[in-house]
C-alpha cells in the first residue's frame, strides 16, 4: 500500500464525505466527488455559491474520507488550493466525468471551482483483514502525525493491557509492545494499565 494507492481508493468510491469547519467552528460534512487522482493528489470542484466553497476559501483546509466495498477506509486531511487555471481544470473535470455535463449544462459549468490538496496526512484502515490494518502516509511537505498508543519503560509486564486488547495486537517484552499496523487506537490498553504505563504516541 502506498499514498497513491490510497488516493486511488478515493478516486474509485468517487462519492465520498468531505468535512470543514463554518464561520462558527462548527463542523460540516457533505459527499463531494473525488474528480481526479493524478500528480499525487486528488481533485474535487463546488460552487462559488455554496458554503462549502466558501469555507474552503476561508479557512484552506478539509479532510475527505471513504469506505470501499471490502471495508478498507481512507481519510486524507490538509491544506488544499483553489487552482487558478479555472476553465482548463473544469474542462478536464468534465472530461473525465461526463456525468456533470447533465447536472452543469453548457456554460453553467463554470461556476464551479476547482480545488486539490496541497499537502496533508493520509491514513489507510483495512476493516476487512484480522487483526485489522492500518498505516499512515504524507503528501507534501509535512510531517507524518504519530498516532495511537506507546508502552513505556514503567510497563510492569503484569500482561493486563495483552488479555483486554480486542485486536490481540499487544506483545511480551520489556516493556511490553503494540504492533501499531494493528492497533484500533480504542484506548483499552491505556484505561487497564494498573500502573498507568501506557500513553498516547506524539504527546
Amino acid at each position: 500500500m502506498t499514498a497513491q494507492d490510497c488516493l486511488q481508493i478515493l478516486r474509485e468510491v468517487k462519492d465520498a464525505a468531505f468535512a470543514t469547519v463554518d464561520e462558527n467552528g462548527y463542523p460540516q460534512v457533505r459527499i463531494i466527488d473525488v474528480m481526479l487522482v493524478e500528480d499525487g493528489t486528488i481533485y474535487f470542484c463546488t460552487a462559488r455559491g455554496k458554503d462549502f466553497y466558501q469555507q474552503l476559501a476561508r479557512t484552506g483546509r478539509a479532510a475527505v474520507t471513504a469506505l470501499n466495498k471490502d471495508y478498507q477506509m481512507v481519510r486524507f486531511s490538509g491544506k488544499v488550493k483553489r487552482l487558478t487555471d479555472q476553465k482548463k481544470w473544469i474542462d478536464r473535470i468534465f472530461e473525465e466525468n461526463p456525468s456533470m455535463k447533465e447536472v452543469y449544462p453548457q456554460d453553467s459549468r463554470y461556476i464551479l471551482e476547482p480545488f486539490c490538496f496541497e499537502e496533508g496526512q493520509v491514513e489507510f484502515f483495512d476493516l476487512g483483514k484480522s487483526p485489522i490494518y492500518r498505516e499512515n502516509f504524507t503528501l507534501g511537505d509535512v510531517k507524518k502525525e504519530q498516532k495511537g498508543y506507546e508502552i513505556t519503560d514503567e510497563c510492569i509486564g503484569c500482561g493486563t493491557c495483552m488479555e483486554g486488547c480486542p485486536q490481540r495486537c499487544i506483545e511480551e517484552g520489556t516493556p511490553f509492545s503494540i504492533r501499531q499496523e494493528n492497533c484500533l487506537h480504542c484506548g483499552l490498553c491505556a484505561e487497564n494499565c494498573p500502573v498507568q504505563a501506557i500513553r498516547k504516541r506524539g504527546r
